[in-house]
């Protein structure tokens, strides 16, 4: 019988289709079926699984069990995935909550997120984001639930997991390697870390110096009073304080576009800005609220003249004046010190004062300052740091990122083009703290702040691409959304430079223009 095409090609195209779907529903069966019963089989120590269940592309997975602080109460799941969640026993009195979201079709990376503040919030976007991506990703609440400090108070077990334990012991290191290894039944190629503040530490806007840096957020209390008091500034006069700061500054950059690409060059003074006879009031500053300005925009010194930490950066005082300019305590610091420091819940921040700062250095639970200048166990063991920070940051002064790189530098003896092979900071101008501010800051550092995942666009992708491909990034493109959503479009890119290079306009071409720009020493 001679063979017709026609007639059998389609056929064998049909069964060819069909025997591909069935491996296809067999392997998702096979993966379902494993999520179901994977309990039993972890055998980690101290360890009690709580649940394992299968989550379809989809899912808008309920958190009611969320504790109320943390703010999520659902999140919407875009792979196939199994969900693991556990308690770890550190001591007896301690222990930490965490998650293993693991996805169906796995790239062999595995993920480990932190979390920010004093948070003890296990951030389910960031569990969502990278398990998208097909990374294993486990994360934990730190050995305490919800934001505030107060699990602290006369519990060191719970300190120590906060400042180390959880989240580079249990479930960056033993916990997610095992579960990884032991669902998928092979281990991981390359582990990744990604978090940003306290979370972040050596990577996005990190709260390094962690004693120092909680003392110098405290301080801006001590500054501005309450919000009754004449040495405050309601929110309407720090937006007169920063349109000055941008009439003396912007230009530092070579062209006017309300962006301080290098705020470090601002040396800002608010005299100008006091009443005078003929001045409008609402526009204007009281010899005493332009004392609280400048003094916010100078260092923090311990008693012995010491640096306790840089000034604030100029260009974030109108998203500060809601935060630490606020006229109210700050909530961290309080809690820093009442629970952490002193074991005293009844200390007042309105009295913090340099015997505070002092006091927090040298206890430092811990170690959890966090200041190490030699990283050779890094660079030797062939890791990589991408470090960055937003240049308008309210809650993190920008100015310690440099500070710290240069710390590295000077202890190492290493110079710039040395550190490249293992450790590169990117300043991103406009940026807030993590996300979000007036300019090109979404370089994909979050769910919510995602355009591209191609790796120049995208700093999770940009480290994946380093430490697999040996591609270092040279420069972080971020976009500016219109209006601040995706929906919009994007506005502009920037591409913003590895520190200690700056970003300057050429003075001729189109002013968004990624090209119009360049980096300079």
């Amino acid at each position: 019988m001679k063979f017709n095409q026609h007639i059998w090609l389609p056929l064998f195209q049909a069964y060819s289709a069909f025997a591909y779907s069935e491996q296809v529903r067999f392997a998702m069966d096979n993966f379902k079926s494993t999520c179901s019963y994977i309990g039993p089989k972890l055998a980690i120590e101290n360890a009690t699984v709580y649940l394992s269940f299968f989550l379809a592309a989809g899912t808008n997975l309920s958190l009611s069990e969320n504790d109320v602080t943390c703010d999520k109460l659902h999140q919407v799941v875009s792979v196939d995935l199994c969900r693991i969640s556990l308690y770890v026993s550190t001591s007896n009195r301690s222990g930490i909550n965490m998650e293993a979201w693991l996805p169906a079709k796995w790239t062999g990376r595995l993920m480990s997120l932190g979390n920010p503040g004093l948070s003890g919030c296990i951030p389910y976007d960031g569990l969502a984001y990278t398990a998208n991506l097909g990374f294993a990703t486990v994360s934990a609440n730190n050995g305490h639930n919800g934001t505030s400090g107060e699990a602290f108070y006369n519990n060191a077990d719970v300190l120590e997991d906060f400042a180390y334990r959880a989240r580079r012991v249990h479930t960056g290191v033993v916990v997610g390697k095992q579960i990884s290894q032991t669902f998928y039944g092979k281990a991981h190629k390359k582990s990744y870390y990604l978090g940003c503040s306290t979370g972040g530490r050596q990577a996005g806007a990190p709260a390094f110096a962690f004693n120092n840096l909680t003392s110098m957020s405290g301080h801006f209390y001590t500054l501005t009073g309450p919000v009754n008091s004449s040495t405050y500034l309601p929110p309407s006069l720090w937006a007169v304080v920063h349109e000055d700061i941008l009439s003396k500054c912007d230009m530092l950059d070579n062209y006017v576009n309300r962006i301080l690409e290098d705020p470090s060059l601002c040396n800002y003074a608010s005299q100008s800005l006091i009443c005078t006879g003929s001045s409008n009031s609402s526009a204007c500053l009281t010899p005493v609220q332009s004392a609280t300005v400048d003094g916010a925009f100078q260092p923090v010194y311990a008693a012995d003249g010491s640096l306790v930490y840089p000034r604030m950066q100029p260009g974030s005082e109108i998203l500060a004046s809601a935060r630490i300019y606020s006229g109210k305590p700050f909530s961290y610091t309080v809690d820093w010190f009442r629970y952490a420091i002193y074991s005293d819940p009844t200390w007042d921040s309105a009295i913090l004062n340099e015997t505070d700062y002092a006091n927090a250095a040298r206890i430092n639970p811990f170690n959890i300052e966090t200041w190490k200048g030699d990283l050779s166990a890094v660079r030797d063991r062939g890791a990589k740091i991408l470090h960055y920070h937003g240049l308008m940051d309210e809650v993190i002064s920008s100015d310690n990122s440099p500070r710290y790189y240069q710390h590295v530098s000077s202890t190492m003896n290493l110079a710039s083009a040395e550190l490249d092979d293992f450790y590169r900071f990117f300043r991103i101008s406009g940026m807030a703290h993590c996300s979000g501010g007036d300019g090109a800051s979404v370089i994909g550092q979050t769910i919510a702040s995602v355009d591209s995942l191609e790796p120049q666009k995208n700093v999770l992708m940009a480290i994946v691409d380093w430490v697999e491909n040996g591609v270092a990034p040279e420069t972080i493109i971020g976009s500016k959304w219109a209006n601040g959503t995706k929906s919009s479009g994007i506005e502009y890119e920037r591409a913003h430079c590895k520190y200690p290079k700056r970003n300057v306009y050429k003075g001729e071409g189109d002013p968004k223009a990624i090209d119009s720009w360049k980096c300079i020493d």
